[in-house]
């Protein structure tokens, strides 16, 4: 694929993974992204996951056209990203490798080796001449590992973003850039909002005409939309008006409950989006949670505590800095509930929580004056 006339794409696709990460359900696959620059000298930036060393070096060789790469830019050391450095200067015995001194280190604890004789160390500003192209480079530290450099392309006026703007499934873009993308930034680089907020800092002192990350398609137009989800993700603010109920349920009594609140909350006009926390996928429940303004917790008392999968929802919310949101309880608990207090005390981590008034506590069954209290929340939460 060309990117400009001198920057071609020479990624893989990746269909047959089922958890990026171990953890994270990919079922439109995930790309590993790489390009090459083709002027008086050539720079590749980064290579692809090690299962597909073949396919990436034989887009590689027919890319060159013949001609020999001078700079490997290694922009992030993930093995997603890094594992073929050592069969790309097997096969290229003259190129230099271009990172930072914290990649360089990284090397040598992923692959026993720190290249002390392809060594070439990068830092912020640092300038890399190819010709009428150069790379400008800006360390973005914790985006989302301490080593991670971004490249901008002087010429073509192109930022080679690393991790940042990457989304999973299929390499083109359309209108679900924003869904996949938001799940992956929230499931991986969410817990460092103040870092990307840093890099978005620099970025805006650059013209950028596209933007090329190491997962998910190459961004050429509207760039401002973009960009503008990042700042809203990373700042933590509200990207959509509504609300989302999170809720575990036993016996179905706290389903109930948390159904009837989503009806209210309908006849109000309002968006809300319902997930059942044993069965949804666990990562799209937290990006709705960062998406929308306020989350309903609705839960039982369990062992003296919450629900296993609340507990985990939680944790995940809240190691991903959680804040700027408001929130609501349901507790359900037959003899000794304590569902809210334990939710409240795991969400004491969060900074800037605003606390509904009403809070429901059912005792077993949804009785009539739990009806009651959730018509009453509706109209608090919901406007």
């Amino acid at each position: 694929m060309t990117i400009t006339e001198d920057i071609k794409y020479i990624g893989v696709y990746d269909k047959k993974t089922d958890l990026f990460e171990g953890q994270y359900i990919i079922p439109e696959g995930i790309s590993y992204n790489s390009y090459i620059i083709i002027d008086e000298k050539i720079a590749v930036m980064d290579t692809v996951e090690k299962g597909f060393k073949e396919e990436w070096l034989l887009n590689l060789e027919i890319a060159l056209n013949g001609r020999f790469p001078d700079y490997l830019v290694v922009t992030h050391m993930e093995p997603d990203h890094s594992a073929n450095i050592l069969s790309f200067i097997n096969k290229y015995p003259n190129v230099k490798i271009v990172a930072s001194a914290k990649a360089f280190a990284m090397m040598k604890n992923f692959y026993g080796d720190v290249f002390e004789d392809f060594k070439y160390v990068v830092g912020d500003g640092d300038l890399l001449k190819l010709g009428k192209h150069s790379l400008t480079f800006y360390t973005a530290p914790m985006v989302h590992w301490p080593e991670v450099i971004v490249a901008y392309d002087n010429f073509d006026k192109v930022l080679f973003s690393a991790d940042g703007f990457g989304k999973f499934g299929e390499k083109v873009t359309g209108d679900d850039w924003a869904c996949e993308a938001r799940r992956y930034y929230f499931g991986i680089v969410g817990k460092y909002g103040a870092q990307v907020q840093a890099l978005l800092k620099k970025a805006a002192t650059l013209e950028i005409n596209k933007i090329c990350p190491l997962h998910g398609p190459v961004l050429c137009e509207n760039l401002s939309y973009y960009i503008n989800l990042y700042d809203i993700w990373s700042s933590y603010g509200t990207e959509t008006d509504g609300i989302v109920i999170a809720y575990t349920s036993v016996y179905g009594n706290t389903k109930k409950a948390a159904e009837l609140l989503k009806e209210e909350l309908e006849k109000k006009g309002k968006k809300v989006a319902l997930n059942d926390l044993a069965r949804c996928d666990m990562a799209e429940a937290v990006e709705d949670s960062f998406r929308y303004g306020t989350t309903v917790f609705a839960t039982t008392t369990y062992n003296a505590e919450i629900f296993p999968f609340m507990r985990e929802f939680i944790n995940e919310l809240t190691e991903r800095n959680f804040q700027n949101k408001t929130v609501a309880f349901i507790e359900n608990g037959s003899w000794a509930p304590c569902a809210a207090k334990v939710m409240k005390e795991l969400l004491s981590k969060s900074k800037n929580l605003t606390f509904a008034q009403t809070e429901i506590k059912i005792m077993s069954a949804l009785s009539d004056e739990n009806k009651k209290q959730i018509i009453l929340l509706a109209e608090e939460i919901g406007g």
